[in-house]
């Protein structure tokens, strides 16, 4: 894809039907500094934008990820309703994608609180003798013990929500 001629094909097509780059963003719910961004091709319209924008242009997804417009060949058998669909299935695949590269991330973060927590335990142990030092190991076991509860908690989360994302499949 290339978001200079997709942004010029959303130029054109937004001239077309004469409409200001402000009465596109309102449309779309956006503001109008982002239609120009994406007719300057400086970013492309968010996935969930898509489907509404082609509708306001009067074309279809392909044609405005190609960033020209298609002629509909007789020997086709696609409709652009289909290929829209195709294009709106890919891109939510994508998106599904990006949320399920979090899971690892997650195990990272919790295995790290957890090892906070345990590292904060073992700093409790040298405090002692005085009031205001017994204070500070208990509060550093507190604060020790609720790192680990919730690193814990993030690392069964994700467990589950991998083991839900199986069954669903």
């Amino acid at each position: 894809m290339n978001q200079l001629k997709i942004g010029e094909f959303i130029t054109k097509k937004r001239k077309e039907k004469n409409l200001t780059q402000e009465q596109l963003a309102e449309r779309l719910n956006v503001s109008n500094k982002t239609v120009s961004k994406w007719e300057c091709g400086k970013c492309m319209p968010d996935y969930s934008l898509i489907e509404p924008l082609c509708k306001e242009l009067n074309v279809t997804i392909s044609e405005l990820l190609n960033g020209n417009e298609e002629a509909n060949s007789e020997g086709s058998n696609t409709t652009p309703s289909t290929e829209s669909d195709k294009v709106i299935k890919l891109i939510k695949d994508v998106e599904q994608l990006k949320k399920d590269k979090a899971i690892p991330k997650l195990y990272v973060s919790a295995i790290i609180l957890v090892i906070i927590g345990i590292a904060l335990c073992i700093i409790s142990t040298i405090f002692g003798g005085s009031a205001f030092q017994d204070f500070l190991a208990g509060f550093f076991v507190g604060i020790a013990i609720a790192v680990i509860l919730i690193g814990l908690y993030m690392i069964f989360f994700a467990i589950f929500s991998a083991i839900a994302k199986a069954k669903r499949q």
